[in-house]
């Protein structure tokens, strides 16, 4: 048996791999979900995501394997990341100079077939791999060697989600006097929209390369539609994340886009699937703010306008102004209106409205709350007029 050689990057190396703050922390079904697609793409009875620390390797998902570590120097993974960019195959350790008498090839359960595809964090360390075992020889085809790297990239990106995570929770901190409320969005956006999401993107790879020649064009683009869909929420998720971590709103993060652009992207991420016209300016005006802001600003009001619209066929108009100090925006539906004793609470926290919307669900009150904030941090006001059964018009500017 050869034991690994040591990294050349490794004091950076371990740096990175103790950032992630995974080591000996419980196993997470986002994990556990791809060990498990690993080891039936691959064949295999055992999967794992394993982590190359100082002296051991530890696992942080396993599927068909009892230990929860092994040592480093009999690691088949800690010559995995010495060769960071490839696949490290091992079709036969007993005929391999570097694991001849290694103790992981000994016992009822031996590890005789070995691929590993390395773990890289954002900053390129090789922390670890996922990996796939037989019992036997064994050897990977061209699919699911695809397979695996697909598999290993989406575990990365479970790496990075940590990040943003600890990133999060570093910012908590500091909101706690400010703002517990947001502290308890954000978290709750990162971890149940996030993770799901990433799973999504993850299926819809996996199902088209794997049955490519059995799905018909139809389904193909089913799965490219749900792919890119999951792809534009999960973006959009990211910029309000990165726009919510700091304690105060950042005047100089802005973006140039037209406003008609973005409106695309948006009523594609509501994916409207009943009868619905939705106006946009005439004049495509080109903006210069958070875009950020502006995104959930739109989706917040015209979500609103279609989840709550009580007649067969929805309207919504939108309109666009512009002066040497402010852009002036108009979002107008065909809804069932507000009361007027209403009208003057609904920007309050929890402050809600009392209709179902078209799920039969009642809203909490935070949606509009929130609206008016960041209206206010883009330098603007929010207005709104109603008209019980007729329409409903939001009226809001924000600062050139």
């Amino acid at each position: 048996m050869i034991a690994p050689a040591t990294p050349v990057n490794e004091f950076k190396r371990m740096k990175a791999l103790h950032g992630l703050e995974l080591l000996d922390t419980a196993q997470e079904p986002d994990f556990d979900y791809i060990t498990k697609l690993a080891a039936y793409i691959c064949n295999t009875p055992v999967a794992l995501v394993t982590l190359v620390d100082e002296d051991r390797q530890w696992f942080k998902s396993k599927v068909g394997f009892a230990p929860c570590e092994t040592s480093r120097d009999s690691s088949f993974c800690a010559h995995a990341i010495l060769t960071p960019n490839e696949i490290f195959e091992i079709p036969d350790a007993t005929k391999d100079l570097r694991f001849v008498n290694n103790p992981l090839t000994k016992g009822d359960s031996p590890v005789i077939f070995y691929a590993g595809i390395p773990l890289r964090t954002k900053n390129r360390m090789a922390v670890g791999s996922l990996c796939v075992i037989d019992h036997k020889p064994n050897k990977l085809n061209q699919e699911q060697r695809e397979a695996l790297i697909t598999l290993g990239k989406q575990v990365e990106r479970l790496f990075e989600l940590r990040s943003v995570n600890a990133k999060l929770r570093a910012a908590k901190e500091n909101l706690t006097k400010h703002n517990s409320l947001l502290q308890d969005f954000a978290g709750t956006v990162s971890h149940d929209l996030k993770m799901p999401l990433a799973n999504l993107i993850l299926t819809s790879d996996i199902l088209k390369k794997k049955y490519n020649d059995e799905i018909d064009e139809k389904g193909k683009n089913y799965l490219s539609y749900l792919k890119k869909s999951s792809l534009s929420m999960s973006k959009y998720i990211t910029n309000i994340l990165t726009h919510y971590e700091s304690t105060a709103y950042d005047k100089d993060d802005v973006h140039e886009f037209m406003l008609n652009d973005m409106l695309e992207d948006l009523v594609d991420l509501l994916n409207i699937n009943y009868e619905c016209d939705v106006h946009f300016p005439e004049n495509n005006i080109e903006l210069h703010c958070n875009r950020s802001a502006l995104d959930q600003i739109f989706l917040n009001l015209i979500g609103n306008s279609l989840k709550y619209n009580d007649k067969k066929h929805t309207v919504i108009d939108i309109k666009a102004t512009q002066t040497s100090k402010h852009f002036e925006f108009s979002i107008r539906d065909n809804g069932r209106g507000i009361e007027e004793d209403k009208v003057d609470s609904i920007f309050t926290l929890f402050s809600t409205v009392g209709h179902l919307d078209k799920n039969g669900e009642r809203g909490h009150g935070i949606g509009l709350s929130t609206v008016q904030k960041l209206v206010n941090n883009l330098g603007g006001t929010i207005k709104v007029k109603s008209e019980l059964g007729k329409f409903t018009e939001f009226v809001f500017t924000i600062a050139r």
